[in-house]
């Protein structure tokens, strides 16, 4: 009998702010209780993430009298789909390229990409979610130093071939966005949704809820397969059904998928408390905007406003690579120092200001930037490895892999099939001492930006 049996179970470092701040610190009532006692049903989807709920969405659009089940680890919107910053992107971004662009021609990317917004808004229409979830406002490339402000010329041009608008922006325009005077110059990109991802991921949940199984706290164990079945196994309760999709990016290789072949990375973030009138009028700029350094390896902005949770800055800067899937208390506290220090440099109006919670997101990359999309045995597919574009990728993924469960072939099926697989990775440790290592070197060399 095949089984697989989850190695590890996802754990996360700090608390998820975008859930706790919808919350005003009242505490979160249970929507979901855990599966108990065994069932059956036609799908059962593994993650309640981005993949995992568009996977279920589309399932259920494609065969609307399907008995689906959805199984989340840990509580909707409180692991990794309600850690990320929040910008699903249309255009190319290449997180291992000097400025996005990566090598190729990207049309075909920025389409899917487009597809998977599309997908998103309609899902946002249909479960009646606040406009502030889903704000398609845009995004700014901020660049400081020479080589950045470089970078936005040289993703202008890339973004000029490919017929795609982009608006610079001289250091007076940043400074009346943002009401920082730090930066040089930006590179404004319209086709940017801006959500407010645990929102998102909370309502999206909702909306489905009425028409699946959907169970929170139940991690899955092992899968076994049993006949033509699968038995999906938690602590408390099980299902057998015919067709799996493991929508668990990095947590793919718990199961045993892809051993080796994938890195696990974590990225860091705080948020300021709410800021009071006299903040805000210290600080100035806009209500709400978004900015990605044009050095992927610099640090990342947001600013939210009431219809968001609050009015807040995040930043998000760091990064360390953990083989065991599992960020230390140590890395946090790390990236908790530095990006007070570049919060200071950046806004010296609001200097000192202590954030009030910091986290930690686990991504999951391939070498070559490949996804994990395909039937890994019969009747058990995969929505994995979003290379750090949780938002779009992962919602292109899991709308494969429910494709692929019903037999269904698109563009986007199309695009994952022709995928190579993962490239293979040094072992460990040498994997991660060289990685961490040329991570904190990039990091340096990216400390203004």
């Amino acid at each position: 009998m095949t089984s697989h049996r989850a190695r590890r179970l996802p754990r996360h470092r700090g608390v998820a702010a975008w859930s706790a701040i919808l919350d005003a610190g009242a505490g979160r009532a249970a929507e979901y209780e855990p599966l108990t006692g065994q069932r059956t049903a036609d799908f059962v989807v593994v993650g309640g993430g981005f993949a995992g709920l568009s996977a279920a969405r589309r399932l259920g659009q494609l065969q609307p009298d399907a008995d689906i089940v959805l199984l989340e680890a840990s509580r909707i919107a409180e692991g990794a789909s309600g850690r990320n910053s929040g910008f699903m992107i249309d255009l190319p971004h290449e997180l291992t390229s000097a400025d996005y662009a990566g090598a190729g021609d990207d049309r075909a990317m920025i389409a899917l990409n487009r597809q998977a917004i599309a997908f998103a808004r309609d899902a946002a229409r249909d479960y009646a979610m606040p406009p502030a979830w889903f704000d398609p406002a845009g995004k700014v490339n901020g660049a400081v130093g020479d080589a950045a402000h470089a970078h936005n010329l040289s993703y202008a041009a890339h973004l000029e071939r490919l017929g795609e608008p982009c608006e610079p922006l001289d250091a007076q325009s940043m400074a009346e966005l943002t009401g920082s005077r730090y930066y040089r110059s930006g590179l404004f990109t319209p086709g940017t949704v801006m959500l407010q991802p645990a929102g998102y991921v909370r309502d999206f949940a909702r909306g489905l809820s009425s028409r699946i199984g959907l169970y929170e706290t139940s991690p899955v164990t092992t899968l076994c397969r049993v006949g033509p079945d699968w038995r999906v196994e938690t602590p408390t309760g099980s299902v057998t059904t015919a067709r799996v999709i493991l929508a668990t990016n990095g947590h793919l290789e718990s199961f045993g998928f892809a051993k080796g072949r994938l890195m696990h990375l974590f990225l860091y973030a705080s948020m300021t408390p709410e800021l009071d009138h006299d903040a805000l009028g210290r600080l100035g700029g806009a209500p709400r905007w978004g900015i990605t350094p044009s050095d992927p390896m610099g640090t990342t902005l947001r600013k939210i406003d009431t219809a968001q949770g609050g009015n807040r800055i995040v930043t998000r800067t760091c990064a360390t690579l953990r083989s065991g899937m599992e960020a230390r208390a140590a890395d946090l506290s790390r990236a908790t120092r530095v990006q007070r220090k570049k919060f200071d440099e950046r806004f010296p109006q609001l200097a000192g200001l202590a954030p009030q919670y910091e986290w930690a997101g686990h991504l999951c990359l391939s070498l070559n930037g490949v996804s994990v999309m395909q039937e890994l045995e019969p009747g058990l597919f995969s929505a994995c490895v979003q290379n750090g574009l949780g938002t779009a990728r992962g919602t292109l993924t899991g709308i494969a892999a429910a494709e692929r469960a019903c037999g269904v072939e698109s563009d986007i099926t199309r695009h994952f099939a022709a995928e190579p697989a993962p490239r293979r990775l040094p072992p460990r440790p040498l994997r991660d001492i060289g990685a961490n290592a040329v991570i904190r070197w990039k990091e340096r060399a990216a400390a203004r930006e």
